[in-house]
């Protein structure tokens, strides 16, 4: 199963949709799992080699090689049989026994999904992506074959209703009835965002609306996806932005750009980066080294003599260049590197966690999850460590 969940830093420990640290967390006591509160008050035993967070009211654990669930009471309400097995989603979650096939259970523990499948993919929507016989396409919650397996390639999601599908080596893109509204005419594609998804065709690419209408000729060596209205494209080794018209509201006179974020965008000149407004106004000086990241949470890292710090939208230096590496801001702290290690700064460029930790994740709905020997675990904003040795 390729879904991001596979992953240990996506799934293995990704998180519910809390703000804050929810009610059970996995904690580790030296090579197992089991669940705390945030008061580290141990309220399920650590018994499993594997705990994930809970989604829809269970947690995927594991023990001896085995997966199944536990609710939020610490019950294993679906003992742990399955030789693979991921999180709910839509209330189902997928499973696979011991040939090799994949099915989807429902919260009982109920087979609702024969095992057949030679791989699936969360729900999401109400369909799911499977593979049968190398090829994919999708089901509906009832088991349903809704849009035949034919594809090479599929999305593993729907994206404003649409799902780029490859046959025969061409791309195009189908709606969730598995109409193709796109007909299989292009090298490559990206995803839809603001109705328009950017397409290849003969090597140069273009725009297509939803009916598959080229709104924007492929004329352009490169395209990225529209964001707050404009789109970056490039020509002759220059960027610029085009509008859904297809007019170039920025000229193509940069040597990198990237996205617009937060009502700005990144351009470079000689290796020296600044920021524009979406009228092309050069609203923070092109002055700083290499390549500046997208404005988040207000907002940016930049490179100050080799070292990174942090910006607002005025331009200023609000976190100075200490770090040698520097991540976007989620969820009101920024990750940062120096001296070989990790840790947090608040917006005012406070270290809330010193670098400590040589492997680590940006901070999502109040836990981070950071290597410990080699053993993942999870911190909390305050800094509190879910784990013993």
């Amino acid at each position: 199963m390729k879904h991001v969940i596979l992953l240990m830093l996506s799934g293995l420990f990704v998180l519910g949709a809390h703000t804050q640290a929810p009610e059970l967390i996995p904690y580790r006591k030296g090579s197992l799992y089991g669940y705390s509160n945030d008061k580290k008050e141990i309220r399920v035993g650590p018994v499993y080699e594997y705990a994930s967070t809970f989604r829809e009211g269970m947690a995927l654990v594991r023990k001896n090689g085995k997966y199944g669930y536990i609710d939020r009471s610490g019950n294993e309400v679906i003992g742990t049989v399955y030789p693979k097995a991921y999180r709910f989603s839509e209330g189902l979650a997928s499973v696979m026994d011991d040939t090799n096939k994949w099915g989807f259970i429902d919260p009982k523990g109920r087979v609702v999904i024969a095992m057949q499948f030679e791989d699936v993919y969360d729900f999401n929507g109400g369909l799911a992506k499977v593979i049968i016989n190398r090829k994919a396409g999708y089901i509906n919650k009832a088991g349903r074959l809704v849009i035949p397996a034919e594809y090479d390639f599929a999305d593993a999601f729907f994206t404003e209703g649409m799902a780029q599908v490859k046959k025969d080596g061409r791309y195009g893109y189908i709606d969730r009835s598995g109409r193709l509204l796109v007909p299989l005419a292009y090298e490559n594609g990206l995803a839809f965002s603001e109705g328009m998804a950017p397409v290849q065709k003969n090597g140069l690419w273009g725009f297509v609306d939803k009916t598959g209408t080229e709104v924007i000729k492929p004329k352009y060596s490169k395209a990225y996806m529209f964001k707050e209205g404009l789109a970056y494209v490039a020509l002759n080794n220059k960027y610029g932005f085009v509008d859904k018209t297809g007019k170039e509201v920025i000229p193509l006179q940069y040597d990198d750009v990237n996205m617009f974020s937060e009502g700005l965008a990144r351009v470079t000149m000689n290796n020296k980066s600044g920021y524009i407004d979406k009228t092309g106004k050069l609203v923070i000086p092109i002055r700083f080294d290499s390549y500046g990241g997208t404005f988040k949470e207000g907002l940016a890292k930049v490179t100050v003599n080799d070292n990174k710090a942090y910006i607002d939208k005025t331009g200023n230096i609000v976190i100075p260049a200490n770090y040698k590496l520097a991540e976007d801001f989620t969820e009101g702290l920024g990750m940062v590197f120096r001296n070989n290690m990790y840790g947090f700064v608040d917006r005012t460029g406070k270290e809330v966690i010193p670098p400590q930790y040589s492997e680590c994740y940006s901070f999502k709905d109040g836990l981070a999850l950071v290597y410990v020997n080699r053993k993942a675990c999870y911190i909390d904003k305050k800094g509190t460590q879910y784990w013993e040795e």
